[in-house]
């Protein structure tokens, strides 16, 4: 059975700077619960295709890069898990987004959304991550999802969101 999760976070920071950041993988394990002890194994990065503007090129990872993260899925475990991600739609200053072709989900479609906005006066950047996932397991999955994966994933955005701000600054 297929959820969905949104998450919104506006930073004072500007979109192309908000964008460079997220869109660069090695960035990931900083913006992580410490308890997941995510760490990139391997990156097989492939640029994206120049901006049109004449913004400076980043680290950015376009469509077919491949991210192998180990992590622990359950962080009282000291077990790693492996993920593996794809990108697959890349758009500068935009979105992206990845899909799992291995790891702990059925299925996981993750959307990362970029906007410029102004808040009070000040100029910043409204960040939304969609994501459509699936656990599997039948109704055991739908359990788990109930009573800890959702809950999970709220936690580790509610940890991006404290120390976003910080690692952009």
């Amino acid at each position: 059975m297929p959820h969905q999760l949104q998450f919104e976070q506006w930073v004072p920071f500007p979109l192309e700077q908000v964008f460079a950041f997220f869109s660069n993988p090695e960035n990931l394990p900083r913006i992580m619960p410490p308890a997941s002890d995510t760490r990139i194994i391997r990156l097989d990065r492939v640029p994206p295709a120049a901006p049109a503007s004449s913004a400076p090129l980043t680290q950015a990872a376009g469509p077919g890069t491949v991210i192998v993260t180990s992590f622990r899925l359950f962080p009282f475990l000291p077990l790693p898990a492996q993920w593996i991600s794809r990108i697959t739609e890349f758009a500068w200053n935009h979105y992206f987004a990845d899909v799992q072709e291995k790891g702990p989900f059925k299925s996981w479609h993750h959307r990362h959304e970029f906007a410029a906005e102004t808040r009070g006066g000040i100029h910043g950047t409204l960040v939304r991550d969609k994501i459509e996932y699936e656990v599997g397991f039948g109704p055991l999955g739908a359990i788990a999802n109930a009573l800890f994966v959702a809950r999970q994933m709220r936690r580790t955005f509610d940890q991006r969101q404290q120390v976003l701000p910080r690692l952009l600054a």
